[in-house]
C-alpha cells in the first residue's frame, strides 16, 4: 500500500494519495487550490488518478477541485450538505482573506454524492465514508476498509479537533461524530489528517484534550 502528502496552499493543508503501489490507480484525497503541487505528489509515484474524496467544503480542502478534476479525468465525491461551500470557493477566500489571494480555484462540475457508511471500491480499495458533521455539515471522514487507516480532514489532528465556529460548524455535533463514528474505530487504526502530523485513534483517545476526562 502507498499512502503519501503533502502540505500545499496557504493554510497548509494535507494533499494525500492512496495506491496499491507506484505506477497504480490512485485516490486523491482532497484538492487545496494549488493544481500544480496535486499534480507533483501524483506524479512523483506515476500514479494514475481514479477518483478525488473531498473530506468537505472549505476551500482549503475543495477549493482546487475543479481544476483538478479538469487536469485528470476523474469525478469528485463529496457529501452534498456540503454544497453551500463546495460551491462557493470564491466567497470563501472573500469571507476569510478580504479579497482574491493566489490560489487555482474551481468548482468541481462532476460531482457524486456520499451518504452516511457508503462504501465505495476505488483503486483497488474499499472505503467507507463516515459522514462526521459537526466542523461542517457534510463533512465525512474516509476509512481504508480492513487497512486501518482513516482520513480524518478536519475531524481529528494530532492533539486537537477541528474548528467549529466558521459556517455550519456545530461543536456539540462535532463531539457527537467523534464519539458514535471515530472513536468506534480500533486503537490502531492510523489518522491521516487534514493538517499536521499523522496519529493514531489510541493516541488521541490517550491523549487528545478535547478527548480524555468527562468528555470522553
Amino acid at each position: 500500500m502507498l499512502i503519501d502528502h503533502d502540505v500545499l496552499w496557504l493554510a497548509g493543508t494535507n494533499c494525500w494519495v492512496l495506491a496499491r503501489g507506484r505506477g497504480e490507480p490512485a485516490v486523491i484525497v482532497d484538492a487545496p487550490p494549488d493544481v500544480g503541487g496535486v499534480a507533483a505528489l501524483v506524479r512523483r509515484h506515476d500514479l494514475v488518478p481514479a477518483a478525488l474524496l473531498l473530506t468537505h467544503g472549505h476551500v482549503d480542502h475543495a477549493g482546487g477541485a475543479g481544476p483538478t478534476q479538469e487536469l485528470f479525468e476523474v469525478s469528485a465525491w463529496v457529501h452534498p450538505d456540503d454544497d453551500f461551500l463546495t460551491l462557493a470557493p470564491e466567497a470563501q477566500v472573500r469571507a476569510l482573506f478580504g479579497g482574491r489571494v493566489p490560489g487555482d480555484l474551481g468548482v468541481p462540475a462532476k460531482r457524486l454524492p456520499l451518504v452516511d457508511d457508503q462504501v465505495i471500491d476505488l483503486a483497488g480499495f474499499s472505503l467507507r465514508a463516515r459522514h462526521t458533521p459537526g466542523h461542517t455539515p457534510g463533512h465525512v471522514c474516509f476509512e481504508v476498509v480492513d487497512e486501518g487507516v482513516l482520513f480524518s480532514g478536519d475531524q481529528l489532528f494530532a492533539g486537537s479537533i477541528g474548528r467549529t465556529d466558521l459556517p455550519g460548524g456545530s461543536y456539540v455535533q462535532l463531539m457527537e461524530s467523534m464519539r458514535d463514528r471515530v472513536l468506534v474505530l480500533g486503537d490502531d487504526v492510523r489518522v491521516l489528517p487534514g493538517h499536521g502530523p499523522e496519529t493514531t485513534i489510541g493516541r488521541e483517545r490517550r491523549t487528545n484534550p478535547f478527548l480524555v476526562g468527562p468528555r470522553k
